[in-house]
């Protein structure tokens, strides 16, 4: 049993823990933890970690209805924003095909088709045709994001509730001054970036976009992808450029400086043969070995066997003209006993923020994973910390990360499970 444990984790050990429901995303400030929770009627939770032996949960906000998730979070000073997403929106988007498909098999058949034969095109449970049909008849025009007053952390109070358009928004980044919303808009195909100004909080105010060539379908542009596959995952702000994830489009790099009007100023593309979208996208502080780098997490979807699992990624972007991949880095499927029970193994997220060569990585089932990336052509694992599977949940699902100012750990499971972990060695 020592044995076992010990291999679920080196260099990092458990500090304290709640069974909170599944989290999409935590971030921390001032010894307090927000966690966005995957799964209505879960919205936010305010957690105090002052004490990280005994976390105890604050404040949690709860949503109407299960038609929507808010599971992104970020916080800046007493504001908090969330996110509005349309709940199982992947599910749901199979509806839009209903009207079309039926009048195609109508024509076929020479009558219309029973819902068995619409549930075999669609690729769902013939029980489930109904449940698409009630979600296109009722639609959905809660997608959007919301800013809250969290001066009283125990009482947060909504400020408003901005609405967007389709499905809502995903993640996103904010600082004082500006929300940098990926969402989808009317008139264009898949999420584009929405910056909007926070200097009333109470009423956001859009000051730009940005989108990919071929996204504004309003306008008359025309993508060169199918479907949804090409679209903003968010965008990160670092200084006056912000680093953006366009899922299988790779990455583009953003000038900001002029915030009404931002611009491309680098793009870099590895899909294909790399079947997994780009997650994340974000700069290392200064430079490591004389170059300015980069690092790259995709994100494990429905993985096909004998694919390539997702895994992280180190570029020299030193260059913007001349982006070059210097190094992968990967988790072996022996790494965890959990890699292949049901649920998702593989990369998901890093922490937003890489002020020194350290990534922290969630990897689903392979854990928490903390690389040294200072030889940036040889990345190193210094420690890793795997949870146990909770609420009966077949596997854990280590789905997002962030660390205080005290160098303390606060991992969630996008099932069940928020931790507090210290490291005891590199």
């Amino acid at each position: 049993m020592a044995a076992a444990k010990k291999a679920l984790a080196r260099n990092l050990k458990r500090v304290g823990h709640l069974d909170l429901p599944g989290g999409g995303q935590v971030v921390v400030q001032d010894g307090f933890a927000y966690i966005g929770h995957m799964k209505p009627p879960f919205g936010t939770s305010i957690v105090d970690v002052r004490d990280p032996k005994n976390p105890r949960v604050t404040a949690q906000i709860m949503l109407a209805d299960n038609f929507s998730h808010t599971h992104k979070v970020r916080v800046a000073g007493d504001l908090m924003v969330t996110n509005v997403e349309q709940n199982r929106r992947h599910f749901l988007r199979k509806g839009q095909r209903l009207p079309e498909l039926r009048a195609v098999l109508t024509a076929e058949l020479g009558r219309p088709p029973e819902d068995a034969e619409v549930a075999a095109q669609l690729g769902v449970e013939p029980a489930q045709v109904a449940e698409l049909d009630a979600a296109r008849a009722r639609g959905y025009d809660e997608g959007g994001f919301k800013v809250w007053d969290i001066s009283d952390k125990a009482r947060p109070r909504e400020l408003v509730h901005r609405r967007t358009f389709g499905f809502g928004s995903h993640r996103f980044d904010m600082d004082a001054d500006y929300a940098y919303i990926s969402t989808e808009m009317e008139g264009y195909l898949g999420n584009i970036l929405v910056i909007y100004d926070l200097k009333d909080p109470a009423d956001p105010q859009e000051v730009s976009r940005w989108h990919m060539p071929g996204q504004h379908i309003a306008a008359g542009e025309k993508p060169t992808w199918q479907g949804y596959k090409n679209r903003l995952h968010h965008a990160l702000r670092v200084g006056d450029e912000m680093w953006a994830s366009v899922w299988h489009a790779g990455f583009r790099v953003l000038d900001v400086s002029d915030i009404t009007r931002p611009r491309t100023v680098a793009s870099h593309d590895y899909h294909p043969p790399f079947p997994e979208p780009t997650h994340t996208i974000l700069p290392v502080a200064g430079t490591v070995a004389g170059r300015r780098i980069a690092v790259a997490v995709d994100e494990e979807h429905d993985h096909v066997a004998g694919r390539l699992h997702a895994f992280l990624w180190v570029f020299d972007v030193t260059d913007f003209d001349n982006i070059t991949a210097l190094s992968a880095f990967d988790v072996s499927e022996l790494d965890s006993p959990w890699a292949r029970s049901p649920g998702r193994f593989g990369a998901h997220q890093f922490r937003e923020k890489l002020d020194e060569p350290l990534v922290y990585a969630t990897w689903f089932a392979g854990g928490l994973r903390v690389i040294d990336v200072s030889d940036p052509f040889a990345p190193r694992e210094t420690a890793h910390f795997i949870p146990e599977p909770r609420a009966k949940e077949p596997s854990p699902q280590s789905n997002d990360v962030d660390v205080d100012e005290h160098g303390l750990i606060y991992l969630i499971d996008r099932n069940c499970g928020f931790d507090i972990l210290e490291m005891t060695g590199r």
